[in-house]
């Protein structure tokens, strides 16, 4: 047996126990794949984090689900990223750059006046696809009715590194008697049946956009409280769907996890780039424990 010690960071959040968990392994060299997976399932978090090497950028980050890998977290950059700043493991530079499955991606590292590191990720050029299937099965999927989605806003499946299907919502109260049935998804997103759902609204108070995310059934959890890389398309389909004259760049600040008591924000940059639309998105996160995982050699 081989221990690994995992921190436990809250991302987009600046108070334990809010947020978006995610583990991180700030020494991921010492363990295979195999390894990494089996340390992702006995965490139980959303994702995994595992820090190595790169020779393509300045660190690698490998992200596990429970049930397997995925190409790119948002929440699970922030705190792997968070977790080396407090262990003084970060190249002393404003700008740096990690590899992942989803390629070398830029980041910022700013410092808040009160001493607390904010992290700026910029993802991959935004992809869309239209959903075809039926809306009545993908309501009762969640435990809505057909007609509480909106018949304004298109149904498209969403990606800056990892696909989700973005679900307009008519009202943020349906929000709350949402009830995933998250073995039905693969059968419904027949164009994309790996992908996740995301259900969001416009209305609301204290943020520009409203969401919820349920997990894909292949990765081994049911609902992720706080989504970076879901916000980050989110706001590549207000720029395309929603307010296409809006002037850029413009920011967003996402909500997500109220109804889970995970309360967390992501604020995410949209401008114009040579390849189309530039996202950004930018958080913080908490300490909140370490552990001691065994997994199998």
């Amino acid at each position: 047996m081989k221990s690994v010690k995992v921190y436990h960071y809250d991302a987009f959040s600046t108070k334990p126990d809010t947020g978006n968990p995610a583990g991180v392994v700030v020494d991921g060299e010492l363990l295979s794949e195999a390894e990494m997976q089996e340390n992702a399932s006995k965490v139980g978090f959303n994702e995994t984090g595992f820090i190595t090497k790169s020779d393509k950028a300045d660190v690698r980050i490998r992200y596990f689900t429970p049930g397997h890998e995925m190409d790119l977290c948002g929440h699970g950059t922030s705190a792997c990223l968070y977790g080396l700043h407090e262990h003084n493991l970060l190249p002393q530079k404003e700008y740096m750059t990690i590899e992942t499955k989803a390629g070398v991606l830029p980041i910022k590292m700013q410092i808040s006046d009160n001493g607390r590191l904010y992290i700026t990720m910029k993802q991959a050029t935004p992809k869309f696809i239209e959903f075809r299937g039926s809306k009545a099965d993908l309501a009762a999927a969640i435990g809505l009715a057909e007609d509480d989605i909106s018949d304004v806003l298109p149904i498209m499946y969403g990606s800056t590194g990892i696909w989700t299907l973005l679900l307009p919502i008519k009202s943020l109260a349906v929000f709350k008697r949402m009830k995933p049935q998250n073995q039905l998804f693969p059968e419904i997103l027949k164009e994309i049946p790996k992908a996740s759902l995301h259900p969001f609204c416009l209305e609301l108070e204290h943020a520009d956009m409203h969401a919820r995310h349920f997990s894909s059934p292949f990765s081994g959890t049911v609902e992720d409280p706080v989504t970076g890389t879901a916000a980050g398309v989110m706001g590549a389909y207000y720029a395309e769907f929603i307010k296409k004259e809006a002037e850029r760049p413009f920011e967003l600040v996402i909500e997500q996890g109220l109804e889970i008591d995970r309360a967390g924000k992501v604020l995410v940059k949209v401008s114009d780039s040579e390849n189309g639309l530039d996202i950004e998105i930018a958080g913080t996160a908490v300490y909140v424990k370490s552990m001691e995982i065994s997994v199998n050699q």
